[in-house]
């Protein structure tokens, strides 16, 4: 054989191996799986004993910012919801309305063993499946979070998402291992199943806790009879009894077909669950601890302390002006240079509240303690030197 041919075979025969061996690492080994951020693994688990495959869909911030940690989102059902959910999450994310996520991904294998908790004798539906739903869970408790901690830079705030029967598992979840997951999304929960007793013991549940600090999202579709009967009694009962600090976000889609209510309802829950960095009028209870309260979730959802943004606090404190209530925008421009004391912007906020007001010589003190803290050049100085310059003439100084 010619030189040039055997030079020609040798170097596909290197390549080839190569591959195979980039391949294989990337599959046993996830260190080396840095170069995707859509990693397939299987995982041989002794709670189900058979092989289980995980995909895990990573942020975009993932390799860049190497010293950050990301809430997980684990999605029953499989891969095929990834490309609709992680742009739904990446594009909240960019919008500061929510933190980069991870998520995991979990294929099924025998769907309804694994994913109802009870096994059905009700004839309407399948008679005798199901019933694997806590030992599932224990692989996801057991193995799972545990392998997804280890491998990949996680912090303790979870969420557990799945439709029809996985929402139904994910309601039993909830009610039977209450601190596993900080929120959970059931798009139209099966909660007929095996004559209503996962939905029965969510209920008992929710009426016997008078705080629960989590997250529920429900929606249903255009689904009618015993379905829709149960899921509305569902729903009315856990709205009329909502323990303390329990976030409740219910949805209907009256023209949405029952295969359809995931993508009908994906962001609602997404964007109701995670709080956006700048802090909305609606959150706002009457006093400043509500905004200590509120920081301290978006803080938990971000795995790190979050102080309040000043830029934040102040847009807050200017819709309470536009709304003439002084009061409270002042409470909440004297919080602002509080927490900021070094901010000019804080400063000339106040400021702000009292010419708007017509307390000038309030307004003259704060705007030249926004002066002392900048100079010419910097951004606002010369709207504060305006500002000094009107409430001096307003003044007669």
């Amino acid at each position: 054989m010619p030189l040039k041919s055997l030079l020609f075979f040798a170097l596909i025969s290197l390549l080839s191996t190569l591959f195979s061996t980039l391949s294989f690492a990337q599959q046993t080994a996830p260190k080396t799986a840095q170069k995707t951020f859509q990693i397939e693994h299987t995982l041989s688990s002794k709670q189900l004993n058979e092989q289980r495959p995980i995909t895990i869909q990573l942020p975009p911030s993932y390799f860049s910012n190497t010293q950050q940690t990301y809430p997980v989102v684990y999605r029953l059902d499989g891969k095929s919801y990834l490309p609709l959910e992680s742009a739904t999450l990446n594009s909240l994310a960019e919008a500061g309305s929510a933190p980069e996520v991870i998520i995991v991904a979990i294929e099924n294998t025998d769907r309804a063993r694994d994913l109802a908790p009870t096994v059905n004798q009700d004839p309407r539906g399948p008679v005798g499946v199901g019933g694997g739903g806590d030992q599932f869970l224990n692989f996801i408790e057991l193995e799972l979070i545990p392998y997804v901690n280890k491998h990949y830079r996680t912090h303790d705030y979870k969420v557990l998402a799945g439709a029809s029967i996985a929402g139904l598992l994910t309601l039993h979840a909830m009610q039977s291992r209450p601190t596993l997951f900080q929120a959970h999304i059931a798009y139209s929960p099966a909660v007929w199943w095996a004559k209503r007793s996962t939905a029965q013991n969510v209920k008992n549940f929710v009426k016997s806790n008078k705080e629960y600090d989590n997250y529920l999202y429900l929606n249903i579709g255009n689904e009618g009879g015993e379905m829709r009967e149960v899921y509305e009694d569902f729903k009315t009962t856990l709205e009329g009894n909502q323990p303390n600090k329990f976030r409740l976000v219910t949805n209907t889609y009256t023209n949405v077909p029952h295969a359809l209510t995931e993508e009908a309802g994906i962001f609602s829950a997404y964007h109701h669950l995670f709080l956006p960095m700048n802090i909305p009028a609606t959150a706002y209870r009457g006093s400043t601890d509500s905004i200590v309260d509120y920081y301290n979730l978006v803080s938990k959802q971000h795995g790190k302390k979050i102080t309040p943004p000043e830029p934040a606090l102040r847009q807050l404190a200017y819709h309470f002006v536009s709304n003439n209530d002084i009061n409270t925008a002042t409470d909440i421009f004297k919080y602002n240079i509080h927490i900021h004391p070094k901010s000019a912007d804080a400063y000339n906020g106040l400021a702000y509240g009292y010419e708007t007001s017509g307390q000038f010589k309030s307004a003259y003190t704060q705007v030249n303690l926004a002066l002392s803290l900048s100079q010419k050049g910097d951004p606002g100085y010369e709207v504060f030197l305006n500002r000094k310059k009107r409430l001096e003439s307003k003044l007669k100084l």
